[in-house]
């Protein structure tokens, strides 16, 4: 949506528990050499100022990522994922957040590559500033529900595909799962991560459900329930579809860790369920 700027959210308790599942994925992937491809269906700017005034307006920062970096006995999961946070900053200071983008081009290996989709025009324009001339990611100018169907499969066949759209549109939870089974139908061995906000009238059983019926294999779910009394945004789930092998304990134990510095009146809960087996 083209009035949508992840600015006013950037590192808000979604993009923590989002991008935890990100760099464990990829991690994951990566223990083998063979080359991978990440696909973005939703790009954004590539870093986001936690100083300036759309973080400053909403303060979602200051109930995430800000409240992390001092918490101590971390799993390494988390600990992986501050350091990569700590690596656009100076001094122990968190004024950059590294958008989903920002962190896979750190993360990439020479060998790998991305493709990052993103159409709103000043978004765009940023991303493009900060990914330069880097040889090893393109990136389009084109809407997911129709660029990343036709960009799939990439030439390198394995790899992870994050979709995370605003969900703004009434009918974007349904529209999401249809996509998601677009791609799987161009690329069904690949990674899928897929965020959603878990909101008050329960729409992401929309989502949900028409996963269900598709069935791909080896599917996770991850629910992250902050404020079950919020009448907007409660929470923030997670679909992983072709879980690698053991990333779901290590999703387990950064989330719960993480719930634990974020929620210390234990208000919430986490949940992790199997939907599929492989």
């Amino acid at each position: 949506m083209l009035s949508y700027q992840h600015s006013y959210h950037a590192g808000n308790f979604g993009d923590v528990h989002k991008h935890l599942a990100l760099v464990i994925l990829l991690r994951r992937l990566q223990q083998k050499d063979t080359p991978l491809c990440f696909v973005d269906s939703h790009a954004g700017r590539g870093t986001y100022d936690l100083t300036g005034a759309e973080a400053q307006k909403t303060g979602e920062a200051e109930s995430g990522i800000l409240r992390l970096p001092g918490a101590a006995d971390a799993p390494p999961a988390v600990s992986d994922y501050l350091g990569l946070v700590r690596s656009f900053n100076h001094g122990n200071d968190i004024e950059t957040y590294p958008g989903s983008a920002a962190l896979a081009q750190t993360l990439l290996r020479e060998q790998d590559r991305a493709v990052l989709l993103e159409l709103h025009p000043q978004e765009l324009a940023a991303l493009r500033r900060w990914i330069g001339r880097d040889r090893r990611i393109a990136i389009h100018a084109r809407d997911c529900h129709e660029g990343l169907p036709a960009l799939l499969p990439p030439p390198i066949r394995r790899g992870l595909v994050l979709i995370d759209p605003s969900y703004e549109l009434k009918n974007e939870f349904r529209d999401v799962a249809s996509l998601v089974c677009r791609s799987l139908d161009r690329w069904a061995n690949a990674v899928y991560l897929i965020w959603y906000p878990l909101l008050a009238a329960g729409q992401h059983r929309l989502l949900l459900d028409a996963l269900a019926e598709r069935a791909p294999p080896a599917m996770l779910n991850s629910e992250w329930l902050l404020d079950p009394r919020a009448s907007g945004m409660r929470g923030s789930g997670l679909v992983v579809i072709n879980t690698p092998w053991q990333s779901d304990l290590q999703l387990a134990d950064a989330v719960d860790f993480v719930r634990g510095t974020l929620d210390p009146h234990d208000q919430g809960s986490h949940t992790l369920a199997r939907l599929t087996s492989t």
